[in-house]
C-alpha cells in the first residue's frame, strides 16, 4: 500500500495543495516554518468539517491552539503536490489532540508528521471551557469509519 493510499484510508480530512516556489528557502527546500502552515490548513479544514465555528457563534466556545510539533522526515521541494491528512487521536473533557501527516506526490512517501493540541476556549470570558457535547458528537461522526473511537 502506498503512503498516499494509507493517508486516504486512515485520515478523515485531506487537504491537497501545490507547493509554492516561495515556500522554499536558501537551502533549496521548503522552510521548516511552512510545514506549520500546511498543518494549519489541515487543522482549519478539520474545524470547518465539524463546523466548530457554528458552535462558537452560539456558545462563545471556540478552538485555540495550545501547542504544535513536527517531525521532519524528508525535505520537500518545488514543484510538488502534497496531501495533508488530519485526524483526532485523543479527546479529553476540554481538549483534543490532532495528528497530521503530509505525503509528497513526487517522493510518494510520508515527509512530515506532527500533532496539535486544540483546547476549547470561551473567548468572551477568556478561559478554557469543556468541549460542547455537540462538538464531541461531530468529531466522532467525522472519525467514524476511519478507525475505532479514540476518546479518553
Amino acid at each position: 500500500m502506498s503512503a498516499k493510499d494509507e493517508l486516504f484510508r486512515d485520515y478523515p480530512v485531506i487537504v491537497t495543495q501545490a507547493i509554492a516556489w516561495g515556500d522554499m528557502d536558501s537551502f533549496h527546500h521548503v522552510n521548516n516554518v511552512i510545514y506549520f502552515r500546511y498543518f494549519e490548513n489541515g487543522r482549519l479544514e478539520y474545524i470547518r468539517q465539524i463546523d466548530w465555528f457554528d458552535i462558537q457563534i452560539r456558545t462563545g466556545i471556540g478552538p485555540i491552539l495550545a501547542s504544535t510539533q513536527a517531525r521532519f522526515r524528508k525535505p520537500l521541494t518545488y514543484p510538488d503536490t502534497i496531501h495533508i491528512g488530519t485526524r483526532m487521536i485523543e479527546m479529553k473533557d476540554d481538549r483534543f489532540t490532532i495528528e497530521h501527516k503530509i505525503v509528497s506526490d513526487t517522493l510518494n512517501d510520508f515527509v512530515t508528521e506532527g500533532q496539535g493540541l486544540l483546547v476549547a476556549y470561551h473567548y468572551a470570558e477568556q478561559r478554557k471551557a469543556p468541549l460542547p457535547e455537540e462538538l464531541k458528537e461531530r468529531i466522532q461522526a467525522l472519525e467514524v469509519g476511519v478507525s475505532e473511537p479514540r476518546t479518553k
